[in-house]
């Protein structure tokens, strides 16, 4: 199961044979059992990766380590256990000092470049049948199409995590993030076609070849294509930025009201795309509107901020909140959709300075 690792560069006909050989062998978690649930599927664990990349909140880092400290609180709360990766030395011993006595939290010392575990972490898989083995699928990761090296250690944690769990490994030699898909667990993709199919990726590769791996890989069979992206966002699309699944047929939008805004024409012309679309059963999307905030600056730069980056825990939905009176109306829309989960919003101003949010910086293990 584990096969050959191929994290190094392919050719795209390298990766289509790849492929080819193991459908022949029957090889693919598809052809075994095995499915990416939705994220609203009860949890095993939610991974995180200790921060200490300055670089990535310049001159607002001090902070970020106590932010990591709240969410893994609310994560406890929310019936969560947390496993964290945190780099030897002094980083370890921070991570430790701040949450490593909280009961359900579990450190691991295995090195990172950054935190950002969303897309450089494993996908791990659920089971249709139970005698399967734990299982993840191991993406190659290049820091969003090389943007920012280096992220060797970054690229190597669904291998480190798969060794210390003792968990199967499906080996995928393509480019994937886990913020560039989202699915309902039943068939459907939200999948973002700036990233999987941008040339410092997947070079050479076609909607159709990435259409089977997503499909072997992860059980989507049907996608839906989104395009377009957030003013400041540096992962060329990302959809949980954009629209997420939140039950079966259920997509949350976000939304901009002011036509003047630069993300009005994107995020209208998403909608009109989602308002066209079926699911895998041929049944149109529900589609609710989440507002975006006022436009958010840091240091005269515009972030990316988007209510639609929170997090589907166990007991609760962990929504960034950016001083805005768009807070609270966001919040009261994702309680409406998830009336068995508390909301709990957390400050991400400082959050989204590294160009991300709560659903970046969280990677979701599902139970058995």
């Amino acid at each position: 199961m584990e096969g050959t690792n191929t994290r190094d560069m392919l050719t795209a006909e390298e990766v289509r044979e790849f492929i080819a050989r193991q459908l022949s062998a029957k090889a693919t978690p598809a052809a075994q059992g095995y499915f990416m649930p939705p994220e609203w599927a009860r949890h095993r664990a939610t991974w995180l990766a200790w921060p200490h990349k300055k670089e990535s909140w310049p001159g607002l880092f001090d902070g970020i380590p106590y932010l990591w400290s709240q969410l893994v609180r609310a994560l406890i709360d929310a019936g969560e256990n947390v496993c964290i990766l945190a780099n030897p030395g002094e980083v370890l011993a921070e991570a430790q000092a701040r949450v490593g006595g909280l009961r359900g939290c579990e450190l691991y010392e295995v090195p990172t470049d950054d935190a950002w575990i969303r897309d450089s972490g494993p996908i791990f898989l659920a089971r249709r049948n139970q005698q399967l083995p734990p299982a993840l699928v191991d993406w190659k990761y290049n820091a969003w199409g090389g943007k920012y090296p280096p992220y060797d250690r970054d690229n190597a944690i669904p291998s480190e995590i798969a060794k210390l769990l003792g968990y199967h490994r499906f080996v995928a030699p393509v480019v994937l993030e886990g913020g560039a898909i989202d699915t309902d667990g039943a068939g459907t993709g939200l999948v973002a076609r700036g990233c999987l199919l941008s040339s410092s990726r997947n070079p050479g590769l076609t909607e159709h070849d990435l259409a089977t791996y997503l499909r072997e890989y992860l059980g989507i069979r049907h996608i839906i294509w989104v395009d377009g992206m957030l003013v400041g966002d540096d992962t060329d699309g990302h959809v949980d930025q954009l629209a997420r699944f939140v039950a079966p047929r259920v997509v949350v939008v976000a939304t901009e009201e002011d036509p003047k805004d630069d993300n009005y024409g994107p995020l209208r012309e998403l909608r009109q795309l989602l308002e066209k679309s079926k699911d895998y059963q041929g049944r149109s999307l529900e589609l609710v509107a989440l507002p975006m905030p006022r436009p958010t600056f840091v240091e005269d730069q515009r972030v990316p901020a988007s209510y639609v980056n929170f997090y589907i825990a166990n007991e609760a939905v962990i929504v960034p909140s950016f001083d805005d009176p768009a807070d609270t109306i966001a919040c009261e829309i994702l309680a409406r959709l998830f009336p068995t989960r508390r909301i709990v919003p957390l400050p991400a101003r400082q959050l989204v300075w590294g160009l991300g949010a709560v659903h970046c910086i969280t990677q979701q293990e599902p139970a058995a």
